[in-house]
């Protein structure tokens, strides 16, 4: 995966820099970031570690900078959180997904996806040192979210 993210980035053309990094995310470093980018990450990792790592990424990064958090969310309403989970299994059929193809994914994740409320991920994130956070992005229930320093 980061072979193919250098490869797509190319030569930076004066952008600013990126820094592709394979790590244990919860062991990184983090310090004077001014963007740190989290897709589909915390979901994997034990919810008592959450706010520990969100708390290190907000503190190395400087004022003005944002964290971009991607992730699955699951909703308080047992009926809402049926119907997005079939609004989005739609959305696979629609794409191809054999309906073995669906479950197998499904029976996979189930087993270490743990994923949290909206209300919970604002919440994690104010506590973590961030002043404002936006989402940004909903489909189905995948949400993301802009944290600002």
């Amino acid at each position: 995966m980061i072979a193919q993210c250098r490869e797509r980035l190319g030569p930076e053309d004066g952008l600013a820099p990126v820094e592709c990094i394979l790590e244990d995310v919860c062991r990184l470093d983090v310090s004077n970031a001014s963007m740190t980018v989290l897709n589909y990450t915390l979901q994997f990792i034990e919810p008592q570690q959450r706010l520990l790592l969100l708390s290190r990424i907000a503190a190395g990064t400087k004022p003005g900078g944002v964290l971009l958090l991607s992730e699955k969310i699951c909703f308080e309403q047992p009926v809402e959180q049926e119907l997005q989970t079939e609004l989005h299994h739609d959305f696979k059929r629609a794409q191809g997904y054999s309906e073995l193809e669906i479950a197998r994914k499904r029976n996979a994740l189930e087993r270490v996806l743990q994923p949290d409320t909206d209300a919970v991920h604002r919440r994690r994130l104010l506590e973590a040192g961030w002043r404002h956070v936006v989402c940004c992005f909903q489909a189905f229930n995948f949400v993301t979210y802009l944290a600002l320093r």
